[in-house]
Parts: structure tokens; sequence; C-alpha cells
């Protein structure tokens, strides 16, 4: 039943959509100059009451009054109220609007006043079809429950979400004001290959693609990293690329298969440098783009504000689940740790990781309040430079919000040795089944072989940042199309 009515409603449109060329008029109309915006006219109704301007946009409601009809006008800018009156218009005109249905585009010249109720309205002059809308927009309820419709069909949820509009507007203005920031900083942006020989940077599972005509395995990219580095040994101090990465990796509230990252590097910094850059880069875009560093997320207060706090993954380990790992020396000792704590795990797991799992499974979800958590174990880390003081433990951080990770950064191995061993042993994680590990990459360790000096690289997902700043839980709800599984019969 309701399959026939939604036939009828099409069918319905698609009669007044020939009744239109009938009458001599373009149902999908042509260029069509503005001189304002809905909000503009309403902004600015006392410098413009009474006078001409020309508005168009998308009808989101009709409401007829035998010879006079009032609608709402929906643009870029927001909604403004129409009047149109048959003698004003003209008969044959008014009856032609009859034609007009919620979604259809129409121009509108008109002059601007209040009504009785104070709504700024513009009373229409004339009228201009633009494009006839030949499949009704849900009603406003179901747009907003229906959460497969509105990602699988973003450009509806566009039309009658006006808080999804805004987000998507907020993220172009987050991403614009992160790349005016770290020009001002005297970082330049680059562009580095999405199809790769060898998937190096992160430890993540890619996409494999075929070239046809150079018969060659390529491989989208898990990260920007090892291409950026390169820069570096080239002479460019100061680099970053906002760019998409591809993770064959599941789908969850905080991933998507393809997102949106920013890498940063600077020669003659270490990790320390990483964290002054993230603090104040992330506080930045706050505050230009929304008037304050303190923002709300899920009804909690978070203050941006730099400096913020640092602590060690031991001591977070320690604070939260009693197992000290300064007093835990061997891997054999670890992993009886690990297994009291009712963690799973291979035997002969080495320290660093079993070290990293603790605060995987028990601590992140902790890191509320912005903090960088540094001492990340080495074999978790196999680009990072060790520890001076403890070369079990690398010179890196994460930042995490709200128990997020929002930021990676490491002083940078810049040792062409050393790095060859940490691809080395990520080889043998690989032979041994994790598709995870890391690649070797030849070519990275002959341009580390010419000199790369100290540095240091910084990794932000955008999507998440984006998703605190707006007070959004899913990432889907800040990706444009979000990757999903097909419908049954697609």
């Amino acid at each position: 039943m309701e399959q026939e009515q939604l036939n009828d409603l099409l069918l319905a449109r698609r009669r007044k959509l020939e009744q239109l060329k009938e009458a001599g008029i373009e149902p999908f109309g042509r260029k069509f100059e503005t001189d304002h915006y809905s909000n503009e006219v309403i902004d600015n109704f006392s410098s413009l009451e009474g006078k001409e301007v020309i508005v168009a946009g998308r009808l989101m409601s009709i409401r007829s009054h035998g010879k006079a009809t009032f609608a709402h006008l929906q643009d870029y800018g927001g909604q403004i109220q129409i009047y149109i009156r048959e003698d004003r218009v003209g008969e044959k005109e008014y009856e032609l609007f009859d034609l007009v249905d919620i979604g259809d585009f129409i121009g509108v010249r008109g002059d601007v006043f209040r009504t009785r109720k104070g709504e700024v309205t513009v009373e229409v002059k004339e009228y201009t079809y633009l494009a006839k809308a030949l499949r009704p927009l849900p009603e406003k309820w179901h747009g907003l429950k229906d959460v497969e419709l509105r990602y699988r069909q973003r450009y509806v949820d566009l039309i009658v979400n006006r808080e999804v509009r805004e987000t998507f507007i907020n993220r172009s203005r987050i991403i614009q004001t992160m790349r005016e920031t770290l020009n001002g900083w005297g970082f330049i942006e680059v562009e580095t290959p999405i199809m790769q020989t060898v998937a190096g940077g992160a430890l993540a599972r890619p996409f494999v693609t075929h070239h046809n005509a150079l018969d060659m395995k390529l491989y989208l990219r898990i990260a920007t990293e090892l291409h950026l580095k390169r820069l570096l040994v080239g002479g460019l101090d100061r680099v970053f690329e906002i760019g998409r990465i591809f993770r064959n990796e599941g789908i969850s509230t905080i991933h998507n298969p393809e997102f949106t990252s920013v890498e940063i590097y600077q020669n003659y910094a270490d990790y320390e440098d990483m964290m002054a850059l993230t603090e104040n880069l992330i506080s930045e875009i706050a505050r230009k783009v929304f008037g304050t560093s303190k923002l709300s997320f899920r009804g909690k207060e978070l203050d941006l504000t730099p400096p913020w706090p640092r602590e060690s993954m031991i001591d977070i380990v320690r604070k939260y689940t009693g197992v000290d790992f300064n007093e835990i020396s061997d891997d054999k000792a670890a992993f009886e740790a690990a297994r009291s704590a009712g963690l799973e795990l291979d035997q002969g797991t080495p320290w660093g990781e079993i070290l990293y799992l603790f605060f995987d499974e028990f601590c992140e979800e902790q890191m509320q309040d912005p903090i960088f958590v540094t001492g990340f174990p080495m074999e978790v880390s196999p680009l990072a430079t060790k520890m001076p003081s403890d070369p079990r433990l690398t010179l890196r951080f994460e930042a995490f919000i709200s128990g997020w990770e929002i930021a990676n950064a490491f002083t940078e191995l810049n040792d062409p040795i050393d790095q060859r061993e940490r691809f080395e042993q990520q080889l043998a994680k690989r032979e041994a089944g994790d598709d995870e590990a890391h690649a070797m990459d030849e070519d990275f360790i002959n341009a580390l072989e010419y000199g790369m000096p100290p540095a240091g690289g910084l990794g932000i997902g955008v999507d998440r940042l984006i998703m605190l700043l707006t007070d959004n839980i899913s990432i889907r709800d800040v990706v444009l199309f979000p990757t999903l599984k097909p419908k049954q019969g697609e």
C-alpha cells in the first residue's frame, strides 16, 4: 500500500511536469542571478524593508489561502518566507503556481516586508521555475530518525536537516583554518602518491589494486609518512599534507576505511615540539572557527587551552590497573601479569606489546580530558626514535581527548641501520601471519642513507577532530559519504 501511494506521488509530479511543458515553461531552468541569500535579507531587514530583492532556493513548505499563498524558500543561508498573491502576479501566474511542489527550486523577485506575526517575508512580483523535484522529500521526522537513509542518501539528509548542513560547513572551515594556520607557521603543503608500490608508514592492512599497463601490484596508501620524510631528506624543512588515507579494516563509530588525516613534519624538531604544535593547532582551530577553545562534547566541557598534561604510559597503566611495568623486567613476567589481568595473548608476546595491550584494554577510555600519553614501547613504534634513558620505549606520544586517539607523533627515527632492523622485525611478524605488520621499504632506507636531519613528525585524525569540535559521536556524521554495507539486492 505504501509503495503504491509513493508511486501515485511520483506520477502526480510527472503529470505536473508535463503541464508545465504544455504551458511553455521550462521545468528545469537556466541561469538565475540572485542578489541576496535568505539570511542576508533577514539580518539586514532594517535597510532592506520595502526594497526589491532577488532570491532563489528550494521550497520547503506551501500554505495556500484562497488567492494568496505563503511558502518557505531554503537556500545556502537558511530559509525565508515568500508571499504570493493573485492580484500581484496575475491570475495566470498564480494558477501556474499550483504546479509547484515542496522540493522544487524557484527564483523570486519581490519586495521585503514583515508580516503581522513579525516574520520577514518577500512579497513576490514574479517567480521563475528553476528545477522540478520528481521525488517528494521525506517527512521531517523520517529524515531525522532513519539513520540508514541519512547516510545512504546524504543529499536528502542535507536538505531536511539544517544541523547536518552546519556540520559539513564547519568541517570545511576547520580544514581551511588548519591549512591557513600551518601555512602561517611556515609549513608548505605538498601532495604525495595515493597509489604506492609499498604500503608503509603505519601498522595497517592495505587495499590492493593492479596496474594493467605496468602489470604490477599497487596499494592505496595507509599513511603519508614515508613519502613526507623523503622530502625532509631532500631539504624541505617543514611540510604537511591533508589527504585521504585507506585502511582495509572494520567499520565502527570512529573508524571508516577511507578517512582524512593531516601529517606534519619539521626538520630539527622533536616530539616535544610536536606536542606544542598539536595543542596550539587544535586550540587555534577551535578559537578561530567557534570563537572559543572551550567546547561541549557529549554534555561535558572540553578545555583545549594549552598546555595539556603529559603522562607516561607506564604511569597511566599503574594508576588504573595497579600493574607497574617499571617492576616487570622481562617478557615472561609481563605475560604472567597479563594472564592474571584476564588478557588473552600468545605465549612469547614481548614486554612492549603487553604494556601497550594493558593501556589499550584498561586505560584508553579513561583519557577524557586532553592529555599527551608518552613512552610508547618500541615494538609498536617501528618508525620512532628509542628513548635514550630506556631503549625499550620510544620518543613517541599520542594525544587523547574523550577517550579517543586524536594525534600520534614521534621524534622520527633517522638512523638507516636501526630502521632496517625494525623493518626486519616487522617482516618476521608478517611471515608469522600478522598482515598489519610494516612492509620492508628499501627505497625509504636508501633515502635515510643519504641523511635525514633530526625531525619531529605528527599525524592527526581529521575526522575524529571534527567529531569532537562539532559534537558528533559517529564518524559517519562528519563524512559526507561514509562506507556502508550494500543493501540487499544491490
